[in-house]
This record gives C-alpha cells, structure tokens and sequence, in this order.
C-alpha cells in the first residue's frame, strides 16, 4: 500500500493550506472531510493529477505501475 501524506500550512494570516498526497481519485476528499469541517470553511480546492484517476482506470493498473513521489 503507497504512503499516504498529509501536509498542512499554517500562514502568518491564519489560512491554513492542507496537501495531500498518495491518494488516488476522489476518496482524497472522504479521507479530509471531517479534518476540513473542523478547521472551517474551505475556499479553494486544486485537484491533483492523482485525484483524476477513476476507480475503473485504478482497477486496470498493476500494483508496480502506480508510482507516487
């Protein structure tokens, strides 16, 4: 199973910037929901090329081929 990252930002402003990485498709915003509810209203969201992978297109790739950096 690949890593999974969270990483999160705290500006001087108070905005906080969370990027997540390892996850594929659109289980990324299940896995934050919660986390992001708690820390307030999310403004802005920029998917990831990972999060454009669709379960049919997960199914079809082998464990080997699937590299996340």
């Amino acid at each position: 199973m690949p890593q999974r990252t969270l990483r999160f930002r705290i500006r001087q402003d108070g905005f906080v910037e969370e990027t997540v990485e390892g996850v594929l498709g659109q289980s990324c915003a299940q896995l934050t929901e919660k986390l992001e509810s708690a820390l307030g209203t999310v403004q802005h969201r920029e998917p990831t090329s990972e999060s454009y992978i669709s379960s049919e297109e997960l199914s079809q790739l082998l464990p080997d081929q699937i590299k996340i950096s």
